[in-house]
């Protein structure tokens, strides 16, 4: 007769695994199945799981060099959170690298508000010019981000801000003298949205046609956007955003990246719970020289791409609309709702 080997070995008594490297008080009980929250088990695989959940920093395209993971882990994390109370006023954030005549006009047009700013944070993303006499010349605060891209730069300047407003422009952006105040005020007129933003014109643009050139281009930023996402999106030229808000989602952007449309992001990340409205009176100078060049305009479209399809199809119009109205039924859940996207 042959012995059955199956219950041979279900018989028999399982053997302990042993787990090298792990110290013989926290090796897992035999029987047991290992699992991540073991001390010293999985540790490595545990640390990627919440990077990936926490910061929202997988690669959607592996392998590609797009957005291969950066060598050093600092900017992966999320600095603490703050404490306390805001206080009542703007820091205005400024990314910039290697634009230091830009910044200078630009920090010239907010020493001329008619309401200051609290503070004024300039972003350096790694600058080779003059950067720091312009910022020494104006007496506004500079941070240093060795992470390129734009997305960390900005990141790091909205963590860094102490006051209640966060005001977002780039280093070309030219406010008129009642930037701040109109922002304030529409923030205001608006108690319930999270942020305002508004449009731009050409300052430096041809001599005949940058006021409708401009109108266009925006027009078609922010149609396109509010038609895949279903939501406002906000303009980086010109921004106006609670603190608390950014607070809310600072541990779900994308925070590092040369290819992703910042903005854009966190955009996505701020709607539907965060309201964003768009506010004419939001105005601001912006330079011509990004749609001179083909090249230029063309990594603005891809970045807007990129940034769409590493949110696809979770965070596409349709289905946000979907939760809309699931969320508006009584005892509906659809926190389990978002389709992962392709990329991911």
């Amino acid at each position: 007769m042959v012995p059955d080997a199956g219950a041979h070995s279900r018989d028999r008594p399982r053997q302990r695994r042993v787990h090298r490297g792990v110290p013989d008080d926290r090796q897992p009980a035999p029987g047991r199945r290992r699992n991540a929250s073991d001390e010293g088990v999985g540790a490595e695989r545990t640390s990627k799981v919440a990077g990936r959940k926490g910061l929202s920093v997988r690669p959607p395209v592996p392998e590609s060099g797009l957005y291969a993971p950066p060598p050093a882990l600092r900017s992966l994390t999320v600095a603490p959170r703050p404490s306390g109370l805001l206080s009542p006023g703007v820091s205005v954030v400024i990314p910039v690298k290697d634009d230091a005549p830009a910044l200078d006009r630009c920090l010239e047009a907010l020493s001329r508000q008619t309401q200051p700013a609290a503070e004024v944070i300039i972003v350096d993303n790694g600058s080779s010019d003059d950067l720091r006499e312009v910022t020494e010349r104006w007496g506004a605060q500079v941070l240093h981000e060795p992470e390129p891209g734009i997305p960390a730069a900005s990141t790091t300047g909205y963590d860094a801000a102490r006051y209640s407003v966060i005001a977002r422009l780039d280093a070309d952006s030219v406010p008129p003298p009642d930037w701040i105040a109109s922002g304030l005020r529409a923030l205001e007129g608006a108690p319930l949205a999270a942020a305002v933003t508004g449009p731009g014109d050409f300052y430096d643009g041809p001599k005949y046609g940058s006021r409708m050139l401009a109108a266009l281009y925006l027009g078609a930023y922010f149609s396109s956007i509010r038609l895949a996402v279903g939501e406002t999106p906000l303009f980086g030229s010109s921004f106006f955003l609670r603190a608390e808000a950014w607070r809310a989602v600072r541990s779900s952007v994308h925070r590092w990246g040369t290819t992703l449309h910042d903005d854009l992001d966190l955009t996505i990340h701020l709607t539907p719970e965060h309201a964003i409205v768009y506010d004419p009176s939001v105005r601001v100078g912006i330079s011509f020289r990004p749609f001179a060049k083909w090249k230029t305009f063309g990594l603005r479209l891809h970045r807007g791409f990129v940034t769409l399809a590493v949110h696809w199809p979770g965070d596409s119009a349709l289905l946000r609309m979907r939760r809309r109205i699931l969320d508006r039924l009584p005892g509906e859940n659809t926190d389990d709702d978002r389709l992962p996207s392709p990329m991911a």
